[in-house]
Parts: C-alpha cells; structure tokens; sequence
C-alpha cells in the first residue's frame, strides 16, 4: 500500500468562487487561506504525511490586476503571523520555497520569522511555494552549479533545487487538468489527481478520499511489478 509522504497542492479556485457567489475575487482568496489551515491540521495529524507543499504565489501571478496582487500579499503577511501559534500548536515547521527577494521587506521579515520560529518543529513540514515557477527554480539551480567542476549528478540538482523532495501526490482542485510550472522535477513520478471543487470548497474529507484512492494505485516507477 502507498504512503503519501509528500503531498503537493495546486490550490486553484478561489476568485470563481467568489464570483459564483457575487463576491469580489478577494473574498474567495480570505475563504481559501482558511482552507489552508484546515488541511494543513489534517496532514500535521496524519500519520503517513511527513511534507505539504502548497502552491501560494507563482511567478506567473505579478501579472493579475494590481489591487489583487496587493492584497495578496496583505493577506499572507497576516495569514502567517496569525498561523504562527497555530504551527507552533501542531508541531508544523515551515519551509518557503521560491524567490522571496521579490516580496516587500516587511513581508520577507515575517516569512524569515516564521521560519525561524518553527524551525524546532519536527513534526509534518509544510511548505508554501512563494513567488515560485518550477522553470524558475530549475534555471536558479543551474546558475549555482555552473561553476562546478566535474559531472553534475541527479542527486546534486535536485539538493540545489528549492524542494529537494520528490512528490508522491500531486492535487489541483478548481477543475483544471494542468501542472501550472509546479514542481516539475519532483513531481516526475507523482500520481495526479484532478479534481473540479473549488479550493475554498475542499475540505480534509475530500484529501482523506484522495489519499484512498492513491493508496491503491499501482506504482511502478518505469519498472515491472
């Protein structure tokens, strides 16, 4: 039977959500910071799930409407400031990945303080992937082993990369049937599951039934079995 010892999350969904409901599309982003929370308590209380990793910010999402990418970073200064005690509380230790230098320096003040403060945390690790494209990290990985002399081996680029873990599961909700630059290099053998709820909407039960199925699936890896 599988473990899904990384699952990875592409949280779409949350401005048609809103406007389903005739709400403004930063509505739909408040409902789905508290599905964060839900699902991140669910896996810290899991015993299988070691890594969540959830896709945030890309560096795709600095071209929605100004006011929208304003709040957005409004929203995840605040969400990890009031989610600290709660890490704290489930043992969750947070690990960021993707180019934070874009982000104020306000907002990179509270990312490093989290960090710092759950660093201790040695239960489930959950990762938000912040102003991150798989494109991106795989092209910053390569700068830095540029220089290197020798061969460069798998296992190198991979503890260059912002998440050196490969993914077992990968999720997206909100109906899309795409990777979005998420985690390319880790998610080679991942199992996809692709569902049309709606990242507000989702719930631990709907990851509980996802988890099932995944459970049964056959892995192969390239080989035979």
């Amino acid at each position: 039977m599988n473990s899904a010892t990384h699952i990875a999350i592409i949280m779409d969904g949350n401005g048609r959500w809103a406007e389903l409901q005739g709400k403004k599309r930063v509505k739909g982003h408040e409902a789905g910071a508290k599905v964060v929370k839900n699902i991140t308590t669910f896996c810290s209380n899991h015993p299988d799930i070691e890594r969540l990793t959830l896709y945030a910010f890309s560096t795709e999402n600095w071209k929605r409407p100004r006011l929208e990418v304003e709040f957005l970073m409004k929203l995840l200064n605040s969400y990890l400031k009031n989610e600290l005690p709660v890490y704290l509380k489930n043992n969750v230790r947070f690990e960021p990945i993707g180019d934070v230098r874009a982000f104020s320096k306000q907002l990179q003040k509270t990312i490093k303080i989290v960090q710092e403060d759950t660093a201790h945390c040695d239960g489930l690790v959950q990762s938000l992937a912040l102003n991150y494209g798989s494109q991106d990290e795989i092209l910053r990985a390569m700068n830095k082993l540029k220089n290197t002399e020798g061969e460069i081996t798998q296992e190198m680029f991979s503890n260059t990369l912002d998440c050196k873990y490969n993914v077992d599961l990968l999720i997206r909700t909100g109906g899309d049937h795409r990777l979005s630059n998420y985690l390319l290099w880790q998610a080679a053998y991942a199992e996809l599951f692709f569902t049309d709820t709606l990242w507000p909407d989702f719930t631990p039960q709907d990851l509980e039934k996802i988890i099932k199925k995944f459970t049964k699936v056959e892995r192969r890896f390239g080989g035979l079995k």
